[in-house]
Formats: structure tokens, C-alpha cells, sequence
């Protein structure tokens, strides 16, 4: 992948993963109606009539590469669903590895793939969007709902406030890049992204004293916490 932070391990059918691998490059370097089958055999070492077995067509081909992008993606989120510690801590590591995750390239070529082949391909973008609702919408949602349990924030809405987190990592490491080309670069880092995030959200949803910072007794500017 190129770089790419997102990778599944092989599984048993090193064939098999050779295909999706390759054709993989080719889908998100010239698109679906420009990819043919011959090449990306020649290059995963097998015969057209070897990767005719593993799948129909270019359509079940491309079915299976998404698929299997998705596959990584899941894979790359699991460390985000058993994480502990205060708000602020676990938002973070939330933020900072879904902006991770969203600010790389590979991610990127994906999701352009996928809103580019989508009028040809409704059921496999629906499938890739269910995904990322269930593996990162999902997860931050049943992760504030804790929090508000635990008396560190006070959500009314849960799903609008995950919205609302995940907006601001978005834009600036995701949606800016998607849309220039990668042409345009955020002066920030992705932990000081994910930390003014944060801080934003918990200014509107924690509660003083428990999630974040009151002020306190001392010089102008000083904040103290509760116990």
C-alpha cells in the first residue's frame, strides 16, 4: 500500500491476497472502467483463468477489494473500543487515532474511489458506509454514553455530539485533502488537532470540575480540578 498505516494480516490464500493487492493499485490509480484483468494477473503471478477461480469478473473483483479495504479499516479502529481513564483521555486517543486513520493517503484514494464508482456500485458503497458508521460512529457514541453514565459529561444527544467530534477531526486532516488533491496541508499535527478538538467538545458537553478544568484560586489564568 504504499506507505499506508492501514494494513490486514495475509491470510491463507497468499494468491488470493496477491490479486486483491494488485488490483487494489489499480482501481484507485485509474479507476474502475480503465483497470483490466490481465495486468493484475500478470502482476500477482497467477493466470487470467487462476484469478477467473477467485472471482467472476472485474465487478466481483471490485466488490472484493473494497471488502477488503474495509476489512483493514476495522482492523485499524479495534484499539479505540477497550480504552479507559478520564474523558479527556479517552477522547484523545479516540481522536488522535481516528485522525491517524482519516489523514492517511490510502484512506483518501478509497473513499474517492468508492464516491466515484458509486452510481455503478450502490450496494458496495452502502456496505463500505455502513462500516464506517458501525466501527467509528458506533463505537464513540456507546463510549460517550459511558461517559455521561459515569457523570463526566452531560449529553442530550449522543449521536449529534459524536457528529460533531468527528466533524472537527474530519475537516481539517480528511475533507480538506479529499477535496484539493492532497494539494493543500494542515499547519497542524494530528495530536494537536485531536487536542483542540477535545478541548472544544468538552467546553460543551463535560462537567466542570469532573471532565475538565474549573478555574480556581491562584494567579489570573490558573485552572484547578475538583477532586
Amino acid at each position: 500500500m504504499n506507505g499506508s498505516a492501514v494494513s490486514t494480516p495475509p491470510s491463507s490464500d497468499p494468491r488470493r491476497d496477491a490479486i486483491l493487492r494488485h488490483a487494489r493499485s489499480h482501481f484507485m490509480s485509474v479507476g474502475y472502467a480503465a483497470t483490466r484483468i490481465e495486468p493484475i494477473a500478470r502482476e500477482a503471478n497467477v493466470s487470467t483463468a487462476t484469478l477467473y477461480t477467485y472471482f467472476a469478473g472485474k465487478a466481483d473483483l471490485f466488490d472484493a477489494v473494497i471488502d477488503d479495504a474495509a476489512t483493514d479499516f476495522i482492523a485499524h479502529m479495534q484499539g479505540v473500543k477497550s480504552v479507559s481513564g478520564s474523558a479527556r483521555e479517552q477522547l484523545v486517543l479516540f481522536a488522535e487515532t481516528y485522525g491517524t486513520f482519516m489523514g492517511d493517503p490510502f484512506v483518501r484514494s478509497v473513499f474517492r474511489l468508492v464516491m466515484a464508482e458509486r452510481p455503478r456500485f450502490k450496494g458496495v458503497a452502502m456496505r463500505f458506509y455502513e462500516v464506517g458508521r458501525q466501527n467509528f460512529g458506533a463505537v464513540l457514541i456507546d463510549a460517550l454514553q459511558a461517559l455521561c453514565r459515569s457523570g463526566q459529561l452531560k449529553i442530550e444527544h449522543p449521536s449529534w455530539a459524536a457528529s460533531q467530534l468527528l466533524g472537527m477531526v474530519e475537516h481539517p486532516v480528511f475533507f480538506v485533502s479529499l477535496v484539493t488533491g492532497d494539494e493543500v496541508k494542515t499547519q497542524r499535527s494530528v495530536p494537536e488537532i485531536a487536542a483542540d478538538a477535545v478541548e472544544t467538545f468538552l467546553s460543551r458537553y463535560g462537567v466542570p470540575g469532573v471532565s475538565r478544568p474549573e478555574p480556581g484560586p491562584g494567579p489570573a489564568g490558573a485552572v484547578a480540578l475538583k477532586p
